[in-house]
């Protein structure tokens, strides 16, 4: 099955996630940085995920633009919801809700929220002062949940059949 794995990222965290799904999710899988490519071909693809990290509470507005640029579009496929965040719970949860239509949200075969990493090296003066200052942050982590990234990519690779329904 073709895939096409779309998302934006400032520090590279949602980059790594997204190359991490291709481990379980085979060969036929290309990479679109929305931020090189803002309008990539969908119509050769039979499943796309999409993908963006959050900062200040906010998905990047490329991925959302792209979201509202291709709804008609992408309710049609197989497709896979992604945010990496440094919140936990409701308001991970939150942002998650904020960061795609409702209408992509209720069609997605497979939805997650992985936990981002906080790297104070990456960032400069300004953005180390509103992590200290609004995010709480003091000092980088790195979280990333690879299993949580796996087992978002095996629920996308899972074949729908309804006849085991009836067995």
């Amino acid at each position: 099955m073709k895939t096409l794995i779309v998302y934006d990222t400032e520090y590279g965290c949602t980059k790594k996630v997204s190359e991490k799904m291709k481990d379980t999710l085979g060969d036929e899988v290309t990479f679109v940085n929305l931020k090189k490519l803002p309008n990539p071909e969908l119509n050769i693809f039979d499943r796309i995920i999409i993908g963006g990290s959050s900062h200040a509470g906010k998905i990047h507005k490329r991925v959302k633009e792209f979201c509202y640029r291709n709804l008609s579009e992408l309710k049609d496929k197989e497709l896979g919801l992604f945010i990496c965040c440094t919140e936990e719970g409701e308001a991970a949860h939150r942002q998650f809700v904020d960061a795609y239509p409702e209408e992509l949200r209720f069609v997605a075969k497979s939805t997650a929220i992985f936990k981002g990493s906080f790297d104070f090296g990456s960032l400069n003066y300004f953005e180390r002062l509103i992590a200290g200052n609004v995010a709480h942050k003091k000092r980088a982590f790195l979280k990333y949940d690879f299993e949580a990234v796996q087992r978002f990519s095996r629920r996308m690779d899972r074949v729908f059949n309804p006849f085991l329904f009836l067995a």
